[in-house]
């Protein structure tokens, strides 16, 4: 019998075969005992890391927006009121700068961070009353329009260089199709136009005002005008600017166009900016359509009573959809879509908490409530990526995974905005604990886990995918949403989410 069984005493006298199995035996059974009282899931290591690998490989050298037919959207009419475009992710369309998957990552990063301090400015600025910049006169023989001719308070929707879905649109008459950046955090909907002072580099060619023939100037004094947080006036027509967290910035002309969605469904008369000086990281976009909760936005624009998005993965290379009052589809998970009185454009919802392996997570609710003067809430953005919570809920929610997953290799170091990443390296699947979003009215939803697991590197290292923030604003990122179409029903007051429909 070998030394290390002889000196065992509960094995003397057992023969090698019994002492072996009575060690799995116990072993198995010490595992199960982990995790038996707790709620688990598998991730797939391999394939994410795959997809780290096919992401890089989508975009090779000299790939352009328009040289990409198989990627440009066909709009699908569904009914009179009904739209559906198809959604593409960032870097699906644009050709990677990044020479491994771990330097995209980072970038990714970057863009997230100027965008939630755009997001955080902009809901700052609302709760401490900031004023609407007056309209300030401009001079008649000025031929074009330059930012300095018009008051530049910091009102950051977010930051646009992060812009990180598109959809092609129909712009004009006769429409002219271009991608356009998706944005539930911004309200203003703008293209860049001819004569351009200063424009950055898009795919599509850049929009020429006097090629069609249902493109129209607002006046000063029109509803639209009076709705911008800032305009100008120079010969009655209405100027706008809208300044974005990272710099960038769009002036131009406000105006009315027919806005298409494909050959069947169009909207009159939609307001827009047709930019003249546009400065920014737009990543080969001609402009923004915003779909956030303020007058000026699409949704508000075209009345929609709903509308919905499913966000695929970003590593995989496929696409979704964005419609518009589509009919509600199967069995939702819904919560209360709520309003800040200080600020209408981002969309709130009712979040009281989250559990992991199936137990509650200690989180007071009122750390995700909105105050009486505006604070707190959290809100639902398809253009953050990375859900950032109260550190107070955060550091909770973080030390209640790490708990359960003790028995796994950590990483040796954070990366970024995590601070808690494994070495999934020789694993092929990994067992770990399930996550779920808890939601005023009992609702809950369960995260696959590559919704809060995520590859940093093509090695296998992978992390928690939340970050805290010190602001009192909660935000649900694009991480966490994809694979789930959400759904704001306007009507009714309500955010569903519905797993496995893109």
């Amino acid at each position: 019998m070998p030394e290390t069984m002889a000196s065992a005493p509960y094995f003397s006298g057992l023969p090698v075969t019994l002492s072996l199995l009575f060690l799995l035996f116990v072993t198995t059974t010490f595992s199960r005992s982990l995790t038996s009282s707790s709620e688990t899931t598998i991730l797939d290591v391999v394939s994410s890391l795959q997809q780290t690998h096919q992401i890089l490989s989508l975009d090779p050298s000299g790939t352009t927006l328009t040289s990409r037919p198989d990627l440009k959207s066909k709009p699908v009419f569904l009914n009179s009121s009904s739209f559906s475009l198809e959604l593409h992710s960032r870097e699906t369309l644009v050709e990677s700068q990044h020479k491994d998957y771990r330097s995209l990552l980072l970038g990714r990063l970057e863009r997230d961070s100027a965008r939630v301090s755009g997001i955080t400015a902009k809901v700052r600025l609302a709760i401490e009353g900031v004023e609407r910049s007056k309209l300030h006169p401009v001079h008649d023989d000025d031929s074009l329009i330059r930012p300095e001719d018009m008051s530049t308070p910091v009102v950051s929707g977010a930051s646009q260089g992060s812009g990180e879905y598109f959809s092609r649109v129909g712009v004009g008459t006769p429409p002219k199709e271009m991608f356009m950046v998706l944005d539930t955090g911004s309200d203003v909907n703008w293209i860049q136009c001819q004569p351009c002072s200063d424009c950055y580099q898009q795919s599509d060619p850049v929009f020429n005002p006097a090629s069609s023939s249902s493109y129209s100037s607002l006046s000063c004094a029109s509803p639209q005008c009076s709705a911008l947080e800032v305009s100008a006036c120079r010969a009655d027509k209405c100027l706008y600017q809208v300044s974005y967290g990272d710099g960038s910035f769009t002036v131009g002309e406000f105006a009315t166009e027919t806005v298409s969605f494909g050959n069947s469904g169009k909207v009159n008369g939609v307001a827009l900016g047709c930019g003249h000086d546009n400065e920014g990281l737009f990543v080969g976009s001609a402009g923004l359509l915003g779909l956030g909760g303020g007058a000026l936005s699409l949704t508000s624009q075209i009345k929609a009573k709903s509308f919905s998005y499913c966000l695929v993965d970003r590593n995989s290379g496929g696409s979704s959809s964005l419609d518009f009052n589509s009919a509600r589809l199967g069995s939702e998970v819904t919560a209360p879509l709520l309003h800040n009185h200080k600020i209408d454009t981002f969309y709130y919802v009712g979040l009281t908490g989250f559990s992991v392996g199936g137990h509650p997570v200690a989180i007071p609710p009122s750390v995700f409530a909105v105050g009486d003067s505006g604070n707190g809430g959290v809100i639902v953005d398809c253009g953050t990526a990375v859900t950032r919570l109260q550190t107070q809920a955060y550091n909770s929610l973080r030390d209640a995974f790490a708990r359960l997953t003790a028995n796994l290799k950590s990483a040796s170091s954070s990366i970024s905005l995590f601070d808690t990443c494994y070495d999934f390296s020789s694993l092929s699947t990994v067992r770990v604990p399930t996550v779920a979003l808890h939601f005023a009215g009992g609702k809950s939803l369960e995260l696959p886990a590559k919704n809060y697991l995520i590859p940093v590197d093509s090695a296998g290292i992978f992390c928690f995918a939340f970050a805290p923030t010190s602001t009192p604003l909660s935000i649900i990122g694009n991480v966490q949403q994809q694979g789930t179409r959400i759904r704001f029903d306007l009507a009714n007051n309500l955010v569903g989410f519905l797993p496995n429909k893109c």
